[in-house]
């Protein structure tokens, strides 16, 4: 026996089914149902009465769950106790986009005020993916676009930033409106399989219905460079200066209606309190107010 296992089976009599208690903690059913056995089988009575089509759990099963119940809370709170001092390895993901924008920074900060904090920065670059990640304990802390859903609960979720979609243009673009410039350019689209790149799918469309994508890229640098080339205009989140002033393109502003994206820092609820978590926090909040002063 360990101690998932009686957290599954707290969780079980929470939630009401074994179904319902996957999904919080992260597991399939028939694992679950593994868990309850095995328990059964450590106990040697049954935990859930069978004899129905509804499993119900056992008075013996409420018994264990109330034993356990504060010995599993105060464990948790040892856990999620601060270091007292920021030290030791932490697993950050990024979105590719913030790769070059405001991450090079924040892990500068952290350097410079964290000698013994050792950053690890995997090779993901999808939102969903990192989501996915920090459910399973393999990253500590992303730097992602939060859902428009709102995203799990299971997470805590800091916003930074709120980023604005802009439309980028050849220098000589004729045009000077976005509508002018969507009729008259070809769409370069921001990569569709992402969530950012379908809210800019759907503004494009909403101004010119019949609109045709001639590339795909998820790579901002790449969009801005074939802006400049002029092989059409993008709609994207609004890029780092640095690149645009680079390559010259125009950035044309969507107005006070223009869609945007949430950038949040995102973490576990029990790493909640860390100290390592909040100094990477404080780093890119420190970063993305550095980067967007006027």
């Amino acid at each position: 026996m360990n101690l998932t296992m009686l957290v599954t089976l707290r969780t079980i009599l929470e939630q009401g089914s074994f179904t319902a208690a996957a999904g919080v903690v992260g597991c399939s059913p028939s694992a679950v149902s593994l868990q309850v056995k095995q328990l059964e089988q450590y106990f040697g009575r049954p935990l859930f009465d069978r004899s129905t089509r509804v499993v119900v759990p056992t008075a013996f099963a409420r018994e264990v769950v109330s034993a356990v119940g504060d010995f599993s809370h105060r464990l948790q709170m040892l856990r999620s106790r601060p270091a007292v001092e920021v030290a030791g390895r932490i697993r950050v993901g990024v979105i590719t986009s913030m790769q070059s924008d405001v991450l090079p920074q924040a892990l500068h900060a952290l350097r410079q005020k964290h000698p013994t904090l050792d950053v690890v920065v995997p090779p993901l670059n999808d939102s969903d993916e990192m989501i996915s990640e920090l459910k399973a304990a393999r990253l500590d802390v992303a730097l992602l676009v939060r859902p428009e859903s709102g995203g799990s609960r299971r997470l805590v979720w800091q916003e930074l930033h709120r980023q604005p979609y802009v439309l980028l243009a050849p220098p000589n673009a004729p045009g000077k409106t976005v509508r002018q410039l969507l009729e008259t350019c070809d769409w370069i689209g921001y990569d569709l399989s992402l969530s950012g790149g379908r809210v800019a799918a759907r503004y494009v469309r909403s101004l010119k219905p019949d609109a045709r994508c001639v590339m795909e890229l998820r790579s901002m640098d790449a969009i801005v460079a074939m802006v400049a080339q002029g092989l059409g205009v993008s709609v994207v989140p609004q890029p780092r200066r640095p690149l645009v002033d680079a390559y010259a393109v125009r950035e044309v502003g969507l107005g006070s209606r223009a869609p945007f994206r949430k950038l949040s820092l995102v973490w576990r609820n029990s790493d909640e309190g860390s100290r390592n978590v909040e100094a990477v926090a404080q780093a890119f909040a420190t970063a993305f107010g550095l980067q967007r002063r006027p």
